[in-house]
C-alpha cells in the first residue's frame, strides 16, 4: 500500500524549494530596495537613547551597518537577536522608527538584553531621508562610504555577517 520512501527523492526535493525560496525572497528584497538619491553614507550626528553622540565620520575608513526598526514590528523582533550578534563583531547603528520615547525603547532593549546602539527616530525623519519603504531595512557601507548592500525584511545572522565582511 505505502511506497518505500526514497530518502534521495525527499532531499532533492527539498534541496530544490528551499533553493527556490532563497532566490524569489531575494528577488523581493531587491525590488523593494530603497531608492537612494546618493550611494555615499550620509552624515548622521544625533544623540543615542542614552544621551552619547553619534556621527557617522567616526566610521569613516570602517564599514558600517545601519538599520531601520521598530518595536511594533513583529519581523524586527524576529531578527534584534542577528543584529545585536553582528554589532558584537561590526560598526552597528540601529534606528528605532515611530517606537516611542527614549525610556520605552531602553525598556524593550533592557526586557530583551540587547545593547546594540540606538538613534530615537519618533518623528520617522531620518528614515524618510533613506527613503525606508518597510521595517526592517538595513543598509550596509563599505570603509569608503560607500552603499555595498540594503535589504528590506528579515536578514539572516549568517547573511548579515558575510555581507559586513564583503563591505570591508
Amino acid at each position: 500500500m505505502f511506497k518505500k520512501l526514497n530518502i534521495k527523492k525527499i532531499l532533492k526535493e527539498t534541496f530544490i524549494l528551499a533553493l527556490t525560496l532563497f532566490l524569489a525572497m531575494n528577488i523581493l528584497s531587491y525590488l523593494r530596495s530603497p531608492e537612494l538619491s546618493s550611494s555615499q553614507l550620509p552624515n548622521i550626528s544625533k544623540s543615542l537613547i542614552d544621551n552619547t553622540h553619534f556621527s557617522t565620520s567616526e566610521f569613516s575608513d570602517k564599514p558600517i551597518l545601519i538599520h531601520f526598526w521598530a518595536i511594533w514590528c513583529p519581523t524586527c523582533k524576529l531578527e534584534a537577536g542577528n543584529i545585536q550578534t553582528i554589532s558584537e563583531h561590526f560598526n552597528v547603528i540601529t534606528i528605532a522608527v515611530k517606537s516611542g520615547t527614549n525610556a520605552q525603547i531602553q525598556k524593550y532593549l533592557s526586557e530583551n538584553d540587547f545593547n546594540f546602539k540606538v538613534i530615537n527616530d519618533n518623528n520617522a525623519i531620518l528614515s524618510s531621508q533613506f527613503s525606508v519603504p518597510a521595517y526592517p531595512t538595513t543598509f550596509i557601507y563599505n570603509s569608503k562610504g560607500k552603499l555595498e548592500f540594503s535589504e528590506v525584511g528579515y536578514s539572516s545572522l549568517l547573511g548579515l555577517y558575510l555581507r559586513m565582511l564583503w563591505a570591508k
